[in-house]
């Protein structure tokens, strides 16, 4: 097939043979009466204008930023027909244009009416553009580039001038070939909403569950209990029921960067997600954690931890434990709750001691129940774990999209 001229590197197999991204000046896409229009002098609407009970809302540069609609500022209906220029309809773009710039939003349905303040920029397109395909368009990198070069003589990112935005040579597609790629990106956005609510609901469900399942102080019982458990658990020190092995940090000069010698973990620059990352190596060995050890930081930050999936050299900033699930879930909790805060407080430096870590009290019930709550546990980390590598393929993926398939 003839290789097409001013098409992007990835278009759909349905416009192979008749794709045609024709060039246009920026202004030739927008609403020829309100194609672009600036916020109002901050003067215009200063805090003092600002009411507690009122429908009429303001837009604000977080809106565009962040990409929702949630308002903290009110203003009366005068000042609202006032600013009539400044109105905010649904199908409007905003983009923010001052501090964090470039930043563009889609006014969706259902709004309050509001106004938009003076770090923000209103588009409005024409019937001709598709406006998922603009959205789209607008945060590709190609465009956020060209939007905020930066001024040759500062150091600073400016938001290029609107008056040369709207003279700009662009190429676009066809209204057809637009609405289908407006549409891919709406779907990979939903499901990436959709990851990211479920995400944020599975965590939310994990910090309530570690409040809940382990008994607060004073009391002998959790609030929440897995089916078939019953009995008061027990109250123990951790050295009773773990092994703890306070690290001892090897010479400096013994440090390397060869994979082939010994990881050493020194503290949480050496946990990520809650598993060790090795980052460094030693040939001197001091102190040692084995295989499914878990990783306790003793030093600032405290109570950080993290398992290993290789025998690793420890040193003074860490403490490796022999512990199930349960005990990890049981040390999370207390990292948590700030239960180390109480050996550290009025100090210089953050740390705490081996007595510390050996006297901890903590409750623990039989080993079959704590079996099923670590299982619990790591099953919901799982699940969590899942979303979170969801959201992050699908993040790059969308980048890549963004990248190849706009001119």
């Amino acid at each position: 097939m003839k290789k097409q001229i001013n098409v992007p590197s990835i278009i759909f197999s349905r416009f192979n043979e008749d794709s045609s991204w024709k060039s246009k000046k920026f202004k030739e896409l927008l609403d020829p009466t309100e194609g672009i229009r600036r916020g109002p002098f901050g003067s215009a609407l200063k805090k003092e204008f600002f009411v507690q009970n009122s429908e009429y809302v303001v837009y604000e540069q977080q809106n565009a930023i962040y990409d929702h609609f949630n308002t903290r500022y009110r203003i009366s209906e005068e000042k609202y027909h006032e600013l009539n220029k400044f109105m905010l309809s649904s199908g409007d773009f905003i983009m923010s244009g001052a501090g964090t710039i470039g930043k563009i939003s889609l006014v969706p349905d259902g709004i309050e009416k509001g106004v938009f303040n003076q770090a923000l920029i209103r588009l409005r397109v024409n019937k001709n553009i598709n406006k998922e395909f603009f959205l789209q368009w607008m945060r590709s990198p190609e465009m956020q580039n060209n939007l905020t070069k930066a001024n040759p003589a500062s150091a600073m990112v400016n938001l290029v001038p609107m008056s040369e935005v709207k003279e700009w040579d662009v190429i676009v597609p066809s209204f057809e070939e637009q609405t289908a790629i407006g549409s891919l990106f709406r779907t990979l956005d939903d499901l990436l909403a959709s990851y990211k609510d479920n995400l944020t609901n599975y965590q939310a469900l994990k910090a309530t569950m570690l409040s809940k399942m382990f008994p607060k102080a004073g009391q002998s019982v959790p609030e929440i209990r897995l089916n078939g458990f019953e009995g008061e658990w027990e109250t123990k020190i951790l050295s009773e029921v773990t092994n703890i092995t306070m690290g001892q940090s090897p010479k400096s000069e013994n440090y390397t960067d060869n994979p082939n010698d010994y990881i050493l973990v020194q503290g949480n620059a050496d946990i990520k997600d809650k598993q060790v990352v090795p980052r460094l190596w030693t040939t001197e060995v001091t102190k040692m954690a084995e295989i499914g050890d878990i990783i306790l930081t003793v030093r600032a930050p405290v109570g950080d931890i993290g398992k290993t999936d290789y025998n690793v050299v420890i040193g003074r900033g860490v403490a490796a434990i022999k512990g199930n699930d349960f005990i990890f879930y049981t040390l999370e909790k207390m990292k948590k709750t700030g239960f180390w805060n109480r050996f550290s407080t009025g100090s210089t430096f953050e740390s705490i001691s081996s007595n510390d870590i050996k006297e901890a009290i903590i409750q623990i019930p039989t080993l079959k129940e704590q079996q099923a709550i670590g299982s619990y546990f790591s099953n919901l980390d799982n699940l969590i774990n899942s979303y979170q590598e969801k959201i992050s393929q699908l993040v790059i993926l969308k980048k890549k999209l963004l990248q190849d398939m706009f001119i």
